[in-house]
């Protein structure tokens, strides 16, 4: 891997982490728990579109990639809320 994929995989993390922010409440913000929230999101993402059977050529093109890791932010932190809900009472 090298320096520019390395960091267009920081600035899709990044983008994803802030897009998700729009669709799940999150307590922090800044670039770097969004890249941390992004990045985690892209393999959640691409493990639940390959376990509903979404491989193909879309999700290989950048703009697949990001909104696969939207999808997997939303849904890490709509569990990491619910956990915390869970504990809080």
């Amino acid at each position: 891997m090298n320096i520019v994929n390395i960091l267009l995989t920081l600035l899709f993390g990044a983008v994803a982490g802030w897009l998700a922010g729009f669709f799940v409440v999150k307590d922090k913000g800044g670039l770097i728990w969004n890249i941390i929230i992004g990045l985690l999101g892209g393999f959640v993402g691409g493990w639940l579109l390959g376990l509903i059977g979404a491989d193909g050529s879309f999700w290989s093109q950048w703009y697949g990639q990001i909104i696969s890791a939207v999808i997997g932010a939303v849904v890490l932190l709509w569990v990491w809320n619910l956990i915390k809900k869970l504990f809080k009472k």
